[in-house]
């Protein structure tokens, strides 16, 4: 097991995955920077993320590994992983392929809250 300094400045990859065994992932448009999508993988999802360069990730509703845009055909292509300090998240930098959202929207955080309401953005 690493110390926390060592995976906080190290060069090897040492998931600190929670209690179910995910880390969180969140995608982001290589080209806007926009943010599309918060999920969540498992050890197989990052792995496969990681080969194919296309997302995986672990569908916590459906308990199954689930790769974005399988039905769709709007899948995400990776073309930057990054870890952040702790190592117990994921940010891909993207280029989707349509709409990130089930919704059909491009980013799956069109409402903004205000005053205790949400509103469209989009």
């Amino acid at each position: 097991m690493q110390d926390d300094r060592e995976r906080e400045e190290g060069a090897e990859l040492a998931l600190k995955f929670n209690a179910d065994g995910l880390v969180t992932a969140v995608a982001t448009h290589a080209g806007t920077g926009d943010v599309l999508m918060l999920a969540h993988m498992d050890a197989e999802a990052f792995r496969l993320t990681a080969t194919t360069q296309i997302a995986h990730f672990w569908s916590r509703s459906r308990r199954a590994l689930w790769k974005k845009g399988e039905t769709s055909g709007n899948v995400l292509r990776v073309r930057d992983m990054r870890i952040d300090c702790d190592q117990d998240a994921v940010w891909l930098i993207v280029d989707p392929a349509g709409p990130a959202c089930h919704t059909g929207r491009s980013s799956c955080f069109y409402r903004r809250y205000d005053k205790g309401r949400l509103e469209h953005v989009e």
